[in-house]
């Protein structure tokens, strides 16, 4: 944000582009007012504009989504969603290719043990000692904490780089001794005076106590996870994603699960739990009916969606999901073959939601988020998708530079569609007709 106000002081267009009458070269504002209007920004907000960019609109409330006399319903519309027949009423065919999946956008946080947030946490409640025994609420003597010992018990255990198991159960033991003195003098405190702390200490101190009990707990259970695991005092809402992956097995950040259609991603569900995206499949797809009027005929997806309610809600809809089917392959060995390769082939087609990850968190800042806020985070999620889908809008225009003129026009129409800038119905026909 720094670097945004100095490029804007340095650069005469860019105080152009922002209304200013002149150069100057003191800043034109401050970087907290950049920070106040982002926090005007929902991710609603973001999403709508996505949707915009991408060529998703909702349809309006009242209208009709039937197809034209000529266009057949498709294979799999004989009924409705609860299996009761639809009669007459024709459903539009099935049209385009949705690919699923889901990532973790990880949060800008130290690596997270038990030691050293107990640490940080003893660390954050000596400094409320001492704001409170300055205020004179401590009536006399300031609390003994132990400070200098309990800090050196943490560094004789961070120096050792191999620690063994009865090591950190002897140091975790200490700790939760420090922290555990240390809340119970504020309780002793508080008690006393009620309005010792400031609003953003007890807020601190909340988060503390949640950590304090959790830690006990694992302790006494010799376990390692409990439920809404805090693993940062600063962002207690970020929460262990267990991912399965070599480099990282768990990641600590938000989930978001993401649809790609045409080569434009949309979020479909951000949550900073861990949550099974077999389960979002038929809100996406009717989402995706709800935008464009009609369901997509393929989805590819991993595994975890190939539940059987999945693969029965595909089947009433008349979608085909990627993957192999269920039960026994077929006698006929021609038919296996192309049912091997048709399968093969998808699994290609599936890699390009696995790109669109890599270079959002290669590019595009989804690999490490660095607002520190649950809304800003979530925020920078979505404008990090929004920005790809704007990137992509802008390679499609380049094409006006490098082809021939009907190409040219095909490439504004598929560019300006969504904004309904230009349209040119009958230039796909006649330019089928001369490339044939």
């Amino acid at each position: 944000m720094m670097m945004l106000i100095e490029e804007i002081r340095m650069n005469p267009y860019l105080q152009y582009f922002i209304g200013l009458g002149g150069f100057a070269h003191e800043a034109p504002f401050d970087q907290s007012v950049i920070t106040r209007f982002r926090k005007r920004v929902t991710p609603e907000m973001l999403s709508e504009i996505n949707d915009i960019i991408i060529g998703r609109k909702k349809a309006e409330e009242g209208e009709q989504t039937e197809p034209p006399d000529d266009q057949p319903p498709s294979s799999g519309s004989g009924t409705l969603g609860d299996g009761s027949e639809k009669g007459s009423e024709a459903e539009p065919a099935n049209e385009g290719t949705m690919i699923l999946d889901a990532t973790c956008a990880p949060q800008n946080i130290r690596y997270p043990t038990d030691i050293s947030l107990l640490n940080e946490a003893r660390e954050k409640l000596e400094e409320m000692i001492d704001a409170a025994h300055a205020a004179g609420l401590t009536e006399g003597k300031k609390p003994r904490t132990y400070r200098n010992r309990a800090r050196w018990d943490y560094l004789r255990f961070a120096r050792n780089r191999r620690p063994n198991h009865k090591l950190i159960r002897k140091s975790l033991r200490k700790q939760l001794g420090y922290v555990g003195r240390d809340i119970s003098h504020l309780d002793a405190i508080l008690r006393r005076h009620p309005d010792a702390l400031s609003e953003r200490l007890m807020a601190y101190l909340s988060i503390i106590h949640t950590l304090f009990e959790q830690q006990i707990e694992m302790y006494n259970n010799r376990t390692h996870s409990v439920e809404h695991r805090v693993v940062s005092l600063h962002q207690p809402y970020v929460r262990p994603i267990v991912r399965g992956k070599r480099t990282a097995p768990v990641e600590f950040g938000a989930k978001v699960g993401i649809s790609l259609v045409n080569g434009y991603a949309r979020v479909e569900k951000l949550s900073w739990d861990a949550f099974n995206e077999g389960g979002t499949l038929q809100e996406s797809v009717e989402r995706f009916r709800a935008d464009t009027g009609h369901y997509p005929a393929r989805i590819l997806a991993d595994k975890l969606y190939r539940t059987r309610e999945n693969l029965a809600y595909c089947k009433r809809h008349g979608i085909r999901m990627s993957g192999p089917k269920l039960g026994r392959p077929p006698k006929d060995k021609a038919l296996y073959r192309e049912q091997c390769r048709m399968e093969r082939e998808e699994s290609g087609e599936r890699s390009a939601i696995e790109c669109t990850f890599g270079v959002g968190k290669r590019r595009y800042t989804l690999g490490c988020i660095m607002t520190r806020l649950r809304h800003t985070s979530e925020v920078s999620i979505h404008v990090s998708f929004l920005t790809m889908n704007l990137f992509r809008r802008l390679r499609l225009l380049l094409v006006l530079f490098s082809a021939d003129p009907f190409s040219r026009l095909g490439a504004l129409n598929s560019c300006f569609g969504p904004f309904r800038l230009f349209r040119f119905p009958s230039l796909e026909p006649a330019h089928g007709y001369l490339a044939a």
